[in-house]
């Protein structure tokens, strides 16, 4: 019996050495219980940093367009000039030019006639002369037929059109009218109309804005003043070419205030040197024809320029511009014509309204 058991150590050792074996960790593994393992997550894919885009900020700029007429001593046009030949100035100060061109740009013009009884025996001559500008219209240029009198009797015979034979069927239409004369309410509407035009069809371009007013320039009858008109012409693009039927009106002038014809003359004047036009004042009728197609000239071969001004400031004021041109290689006198100044961004849109 002890034979049998000594016989047994040996494998009772082997055993209990085997079992021990299989309890060890393997391989540095942790004799920890196990746990039933979970399935592994899917791993996330790691993402890519995306370059950040540079961000585009919108800066609005507000470019200022001029038209502007270059003339001699004896007021003859100077065409052909190059853009170095010009300098700009904003309140004194020089402005870089970022736009010049010479070609021909279409026009948007208003004929403003007055048909109150001081025109009586001119109104058919001024008729023709009109037509005479309406056939120079080019295809893209447009025009309105504005016929005035009194602050009452201000009509537009024609809306803005490109077809010339209904253009000169309203100015057929047009016949005088007792009434006192309100010129000043017509060049304000007819400022208003021309300078919105554009805009209200939704259109950004370069076309030209003009103004054709034929009257004796004495006023009347207008809810508007004059320092509010011209307040309002500086707040637009249009440029106003006056032909004066003065010489009718009474020369006789108090101990301080100007004659009726000369401050008709004076008016008109004023309306055209503000506004980079021109005024004519002719002796007869028969003078009508040459100006109807000099302002035909004048109006399509001037110079546009444009400038993006130094001082950005939207506060709404007033800023004197000036266009300088070189003389020519033979120190000829040349004389840029522009508009006399802009009003800035930011301030009211319109001038206080007249209160009856």
């Amino acid at each position: 019996m002890k034979r049998f058991s000594l016989l047994l150590l040996p494998v009772l050792a082997l055993t209990l050495a085997l079992l021990f074996n299989n309890s060890a960790p393997v391989d540095g593994q942790s004799s920890s219980p196990a746990v039933a393992s979970s399935p592994s997550p899917t791993p996330v894919p790691t993402r890519t940093p995306i370059p950040e885009e540079d961000i585009v900020t919108e800066v609005k700029t507000e470019l200022v367009n001029l038209n502007v007429r270059v003339i001699d001593r004896n007021s003859r046009p100077v065409n052909g000039l190059p853009e170095t030949e010009f300098k700009i100035f904003e309140d004194g100060v020089a402005q870089q030019i970022e736009f010049f061109s010479r070609s021909e740009v279409p026009t948007n013009y208003g004929l403003v006639i007055d048909n109150s009884g001081s025109l009586r025996q001119q109104l058919e001559k001024v008729i023709e002369a009109s037509k005479i500008l309406v056939a120079t219209n080019k295809p893209e240029d447009e025009t309105i037929v504005i016929r005035f009198v009194s602050r009452d009797k201000i009509t537009i015979e024609q809306p803005f059109t490109k077809n010339k034979t209904d253009l000169n069927d309203s100015l057929d239409n047009l016949f005088i009218e007792g009434g006192q004369t309100a010129i000043i309410d017509a060049v304000y509407l007819a400022a208003e109309k021309v300078s919105e035009y554009e805009q209200q069809r939704g259109k950004e371009d370069r076309k030209r804005r003009a103004i054709i007013v034929v009257s004796d320039g004495e006023d009347r009858d207008s809810y508007y003043s004059e320092a509010q008109l011209f307040e309002m012409l500086r707040e637009t693009d249009v440029q106003i070419y006056a032909i004066g039927f003065v010489n009718e009106l009474s020369k006789d002038s108090g101990f301080i205030a100007k004659s009726p014809q000369g401050k008709a003359k004076a008016f008109l004047q004023r309306l055209a040197t503000e506004t980079g036009g021109k005024a004519y004042f002719p002796n007869t009728t028969a003078e009508l024809a040459g100006m109807a197609k000099e302002i035909s000239s004048e109006l399509r071969m001037q110079y546009s320029i444009g400038y993006v001004p130094t001082n950005d400031r939207k506060d709404g004021t007033f800023r004197n511009i000036k266009v300088t041109v070189n003389d020519g290689p033979s120190k000829e006198k040349r004389i840029a014509l522009t508009k006399a100044g802009r009003v800035a961004e930011g301030g009211p849109a319109t001038p206080p309204a007249k209160t009856n």
